[in-house]
């Protein structure tokens, strides 16, 4: 059976998955900042699990994915600034000095 090359080889044409990521990463590299940013948050506040006093687990799971969401929201955020500043502003300073 040489058409079954595996099931983790993608069909032609297609890029694998640590291809579309270094792809995405070039033309956005805030959104793996915000990703790691997120996990790391994530990661921070299960190992303070432990230490969290009187509060809840739910709440204390709660407050743990608003501040993960809010890291990865952000640095969206800023990736969206940065791209608006580049397209528009600095675009058009550049066509102003030209003429």
């Amino acid at each position: 059976m040489s058409a079954n090359r595996g099931w983790w080889a993608p069909p032609e044409g297609e890029d694998s998955v640590s291809e579309k990521l270094l792809r995405k990463t070039r033309e956005s590299p805030l959104v793996p900042i915000g990703l790691g940013g997120c996990l790391l948050v994530a990661a921070y506040r299960i190992y303070r699990l432990k230490a969290r006093g009187s509060t809840k687990m739910s709440i204390h799971l709660i407050h743990t994915r608003v501040a993960a969401q809010a890291c990865a929201v952000g640095a969206i955020m800023l990736g969206a600034v940065y791209t608006m500043y580049r397209d528009y502003i600095k675009k058009t300073a550049q066509d102003t000095r030209e003429k």
